[in-house]
C-alpha cells in the first residue's frame, strides 16, 4: 500500500503531523507493506532565501493579529510538538526558501534515505535554528545522514530535481491539496491535517480494507509452482 505525504519543511504541523504518522503506522498490522513517499510542497514558492525581521511581527501583519496573539499562536503549537515528543524553538527559526530542501529530499530518494532526510531537515529547522536555504547547511545535513558531499554540492548548483518538486505541486494542485501535511493513500483516500494517531491508524486501515484484487483471468497455458 503507497502512502504519499504532501508537506513543507517549513510547516510546524508537518513535523507534528509526521510524528502522529508514524505512531499510528507502528500499530497498523500491516506496517511492513506500506510505503511512504514524501512529496514537495512549498507554502511559499516566492520566498526569499532568508526572511528578515521579526518571526512574531511577520505572524501578526501576515494573519492580521496582535503581537500577543501571534505569540499564543507560536506558544501553542509549541506545546503541540511538545506532546509529540519535539523540541521546538520557534524564535530561533530562520525563515526562507525551502525549495532546495526539497530537492535534497529527492536526492535522499534516491539513495533509500529519504524519510531520514525529511526528518533531518525539520529537526534542523524547528530545533537547531539552520537556515534550510543555505547550500552549505544543506550540504552539512545531507552529509550527516549518509549522502555524499560532492554529488550534494553538484545537485546544489544544477536545476536536477527542480522538475520533480514542481511535479509533485503540480500533483499536489490536481489533488485538491492546498494545506499541509496532508496524506494520500494509494491515491484513493486522503487526509488533509496533523490528525491524532488514531485518527491516521483509521485511514490506514481503511485504505487496506479498499484495495482492489488483482483480476486474473485463467485457462491459458502457464507454469506453476507444481510445474509446467
Amino acid at each position: 500500500m503507497d502512502v504519499e505525504i504532501w508537506s513543507d519543511i517549513a510547516c510546524p504541523w508537518c513535523y507534528i503531523g509526521k510524528r502522529r504518522f508514524e505512531a499510528a503506522l507502528a500499530q497498523f498490522e500491516h506496517k511492513d507493506d506500506v510505503r511512504v513517499t514524501w512529496r514537495s510542497f512549498e507554502l511559499d514558492p516566492a520566498a526569499p532565501r532568508e526572511r528578515e525581521g521579526d518571526r512574531i511581527e511577520r505572524l501578526a501583519d501576515k494573519y492580521g493579529i496582535s503581537a500577543d496573539r501571534a505569540r499564543e499562536m507560536d506558544n501553542a503549537v509549541t506545546d503541540a510538538a511538545s506532546g509529540e515528543g519535539l523540541d521546538f524553538h520557534l524564535d530561533a527559526a530562520r525563515s526562507g526558501a525551502t525549495f532546495d530542501g526539497h530537492r535534497v529530499i529527492h536526492l535522499a530518494g534516491e539513495h533509500g534515505l529519504q524519510d531520514a532526510m525529511k526528518e533531518r531537515l525539520l529537526r534542523a529547522y524547528f530545533t537547531e535554528g539552520e537556515l534550510i536555504g543555505d547550500a552549505d547547511t544543506l550540504v552539512s545535513l545531507a552529509v550527516e545522514v549518509g549522502l555524499d558531499q560532492d554529488d550534494v554540492r553538484a545537485m546544489l548548483a544544477s536545476d536536477r530535481f527542480s522538475e520533480e518538486v514542481r511535479a509533485d505541486e503540480r500533483l499536489a494542485g490536481q489533488f485538491g491539496i492546498s494545506a499541509v501535511p496532508t496524506f494520500v493513500v494509494d491515491r484513493a483516500l486522503g487526509a488533509s491535517g496533523a490528525h491524532p494517531p488514531e485518527a491516521l491508524l483509521s485511514l490506514l486501515e481503511q485504505g487496506w480494507a479498499n484495495r482492489s484484487p488483482v483480476s486474473v483471468v485463467a485457462g491459458g497455458e502457464s507454469c506453476g509452482v507444481d510445474g509446467c
